[in-house]
């Protein structure tokens, strides 16, 4: 039984850090998309042009919106975007407490006879 408690352990371990790698990417990939939006909008703000007409690409295709609508539509993007990134941000660090409270018992169970230190480069 102890071994099979473990085993079992060790497999939620696993699961839950290739979990937090992914999360991590997932992350990493909204900040830069989070960041070229910012640049958008700096760009946007640099246009001395108040008539221009802005493509903003919309689903499939591209909706040409004036320079006021078009900061206006990436600043609710960059929000929603920052959500989503707060949001993965949670659950990651929801994860890493349950691996934290997972290495205390087995540390409390079975000593320094285990390594669970994990890698994190």
């Amino acid at each position: 039984m102890c071994a099979a408690t473990v085993k079992k352990s060790a497999a939620e371990d696993v699961i839950n850090m290739n979990r937090i790698t992914e999360l991590k990417e997932e992350i990493e990939v909204k900040k830069k998309e989070l960041q070229n939006l910012e640049d958008a909008c700096d760009d946007i703000m640099l246009t001395d042009d108040d008539c221009l007409m802005i493509p903003y690409h919309f689903g499939d295709g591209f909706i040409s919106h004036s320079q006021e609508e078009t900061q206006e539509m990436l600043e609710e993007a960059k929000k929603n975007l920052q959500e989503e990134v707060d949001s993965l941000e949670c659950r990651v660090e929801s994860i890493q407490w349950v691996l934290a409270d997972l290495k205390f018992q087995l540390y409390v169970k079975f000593g320094n006879n285990i390594q669970l230190e994990a890698d994190d480069s």
